[in-house]
């Protein structure tokens, strides 16, 4: 079974951190002078040069219909006949429920928007003044509903593009229409929505979904995972050679785990990454590189 893009992310991140506290068990806590060696260690080295890269926030959505209204009855009286049927689609002032009543101008319940029908009492019941006749609900157009992580808020904006991928296999794309300016105080997130047109009605209300935000384009680079290190602070990053051979850790930031490797930033645009030796080398400690 293939593991999912977060669980691989998570592994890169956790094996470093493993290895770094298991050797943390064996260091001697007494100081020691650096070793001395008359010899410098021989790494092999890549130059890495940034590219334009489209970075995107991934998040759980739903659907979400744009209005769902109880239509209620203004008086009491028998329902002697229905004029639509449930799930099927009506248009506005469509007659719902006919009573027999005294009050001949409130015996027709009419349906205040077109919509679906989601549920209607049988003819044959009795409503009473406010009782409800009908459920009709507007598919179209249909909201897109995301909760954004408030250290993601920044990077997200009305009118950025979106693409959705529905529980039912449907994919469409559309636009960011709203974005929150409060945060939930149970989940620390901005909800964000994106109107979609459904004049069919099949994209359905409450279904599941990820959308992804197109966020601003950033400058990042493709390395592989097993380049991975972490430092003595325990923050993951990569180690680079940097103006006179000297060995540097840098902390990196990932974008994203693709099948061809990680696209990450927080490194110059143009760098030489070490890929071989880098784990036996320390920050400061002049090497001989061997670009490839």
């Amino acid at each position: 079974m293939k593991l999912t893009k977060n669980i691989r992310i998570s592994l890169y991140i956790l094996i470093p951190i493993l290895l770094w506290m298991i050797s943390g068990l064996f260091k001697n806590d007494s100081p020691q002078e650096p070793i001395q060696s008359s010899e410098l260690f021989n790494v092999q080295t890549v130059l890495s040069v940034a590219k334009e890269y489209q970075p995107y926030i991934k998040l759980k959505a739903t659907t979400k219909s744009e209005k769902r209204i109880n239509v209620k009855a203004k008086t009491s009286g028998e329902v002697v006949q229905i004029g639509a049927v449930q799930g099927r689609f009506v248009q506005k002032d469509t007659v719902l429920c006919s009573l027999g009543v005294v009050e001949l101008n409130r015996t027709e319940v009419k349906a205040p928007f077109s919509g679906y029908i989601e549920q209607i009492v049988k003819p044959g019941n009795f409503l009473e003044r406010g009782q409800v006749c009908a459920t009709i609900i507007q598919l179209d157009p249909i909201s897109l509903v995301a909760g954004v992580p408030e250290y993601d808020i920044n990077k997200v904006r009305i009118d950025q593009s979106v693409y959705v991928d529905l529980v039912t296999g449907q994919t469409i794309e559309g636009k960011l229409t709203f974005v929150s300016k409060s945060a939930s105080p149970d989940t620390r997130t901005f909800n964000v929505e994106s109107q979609i047109n459904n004049p069919d009605g099949l994209i359905k209300d409450g279904l599941t979904a990820e959308i992804s935000i197109e966020i601003d384009k950033v400058k990042a680079h493709k390395i592989s995972p097993s380049i991975l290190l972490l430092n003595d602070e325990g923050k993951l990053g990569i180690r680079i050679v940097n103006i006179g051979n000297l060995a540097q850790f840098v902390e990196i930031e990932i974008l994203e785990d693709s099948e061809e490797g990680l696209w990450v930033t927080g490194i110059p645009e143009e760098v030489e990454i070490i890929i071989q030796g880098q784990g036996f080398v320390e920050d400061g400690q002049e090497v001989i590189t061997n670009r490839i």
